[in-house]
């Protein structure tokens, strides 16, 4: 299991980052995703056959930008 960061440009409501949510929750492999509209965070818990890429297209399906990623 492995946990990433992500910080989302473009979100101004919470139903922006309910949509996050749940499209990086459609992701195979995805456990969790919680998206925070203030912060502009997101932490995603995945299995370790998710990859970075996943999740930032996930994100981009949604009209949102990744700013960053980072794996922890």
């Amino acid at each position: 299991m492995k946990k990433f960061k992500v910080m989302v440009e473009g979100m101004h409501c919470a139903s922006c980052a309910s949509n996050i949510e749940r499209s990086v929750s459609k992701v195979s492999g995805v456990k969790n995703a919680s998206v925070n509209v203030l912060t502009r965070k997101g932490i995603i818990e995945a299995e370790d056959s998710v990859k970075a890429e996943d999740i930032k297209n996930a994100v981009a399906k949604t009209g949102y930008k990744v700013a960053s990623l980072s794996e922890e």
